[in-house]
């Protein structure tokens, strides 16, 4: 199923796609309230995208029955946002399980309007590539195809050169990979496999939230055949810019522009580098393999007043020992990294 043109040649010029948190309530209730005012933030911050049903979002919905009611929501509250924008936002779906559940997933997606999907392949980790191959290209007959690198740390697997050349060049609906094994050789093996394939239309997404700063503006190039191909990792989708998101916007365009431009790189966006990834090491619970992530990005929210909690849907699932007090020093020393006053400003009018 073919992406838009209009929809790709955005997808291609990047943007900011945050990876949605599900809203609970303090009772663990889907709280569709805020639900809705995480996707009004997320436009309005300039966001140009939202994924939903990803890891993000918590796996778990499929498990209580809220993957399709979630999804829906999302869509009918994106179909609103984008009656006054002047590009619509790029829908991206979470797509998991075995061959039969994701293209039932997918079907469901595309269905809602979504326009890719983010396929998770951590149900296929004996897989060899043969079979990895044939699972997304049955997933690409319903919907484009938004290829995944998850880490090992929350579920991924380990996903080789082979199968990324393969990819890109027997999947013809592959419109993006997001790149997120939080691994320098790893993100390397994908970006060579795109430049090496000849395939010039697949957009690279960060989703190292370790390494966000340095993604976007490194040049990749290669000798490919005698000549010399150059790749850019483009835009990003990532669990860090689920928090404080117009911010985000504003460093993504600062290394986009420098990019473009082929300008030396500021110090000073190098030091927002550390600052950024201090501050996701925190949230993110990396003292505890990542534990806490999607707690960790709860709390963000909490604090702003945008979720009630930081509760998931697994009540075994929560902030690690220690952790409240890294997102406490973070939350201080990086004051240039939040957008609480552009929160207060809009909070009332994304929640009514």
């Amino acid at each position: 199923m073919p992406l838009e043109e209009g929809l790709r040649k955005a997808l291609q010029d990047g943007m900011v796609i945050p990876a949605c948190p599900l809203a609970l309530t303090k009772e663990r209730k889907w709280d569709e309230r805020r639900q809705r005012a995480l996707c009004r933030y997320y436009s309005d911050a300039g966001a140009g995208g939202i994924a939903v049903g990803v890891h993000t979002t918590q796996f778990k919905i499929r498990d209580v029955g809220l993957f399709r009611p979630l999804l829906e929501l999302m869509s009918e509250e994106m179909n609103r946002l984008d009656e006054s924008r002047s590009l619509p936002l790029f829908r991206v779906a979470g797509i998991c399980g075995d061959t039969k559940q994701a293209v039932k997933e997918a079907t469901i997606a595309s269905e809602l309007g979504y326009h890719a999907g983010l396929v998770s392949l951590s149900a296929l980790k004996d897989a060899d590539d043969e079979t990895l191959i044939n699972h997304c290209k049955e997933v690409s007959k319903v919907i484009p195809l938004f290829g995944f690198y998850l880490q090992p740390a929350v579920g991924g697997r380990f996903l080789p050169y082979s199968f990324w050349r393969r990819l890109a060049e027997e999947v013809e609906e592959l419109v993006a990979i997001k790149i997120a094994p939080f691994n320098r050789y790893q993100t390397i093996d994908v970006v060579r496999a795109i430049a090496e394939s000849g395939r010039v239309d697949v957009a690279l997404y960060t989703g190292n939230d370790d390494n966000i700063i340095l993604d976007l503006i490194t040049p990749f190039k290669f000798n490919v055949a005698g000549s010399e191909v150059e790749l850019h990792i483009v835009g990003g989708l990532l669990g860090q810019w689920a928090v404080w998101t117009r911010k985000a916007v504003e460093i993504f365009e600062w290394c986009k522009s420098i990019s473009r431009a082929r300008k030396d790189v500021p110090i000073e966006l190098l030091r927002i580098h550390v600052h950024l990834t201090d501050a996701n090491s925190a949230i993110f619970d990396s003292a505890n393999n990542f534990a806490g992530c999607i707690p960790g990005i709860h709390e963000v929210l909490r604090r702003q007043g945008l979720l009630e909690s930081n509760l998931c849907i697994d009540p075994n699932e929560t902030l690690s020992e220690g952790q409240l007090e890294e997102i406490e020093r973070v939350w201080n020393a990086y004051p240039h990294l939040r957008d609480d006053e552009f929160v207060a400003e809009h909070i009332d009018k994304w929640m009514s």
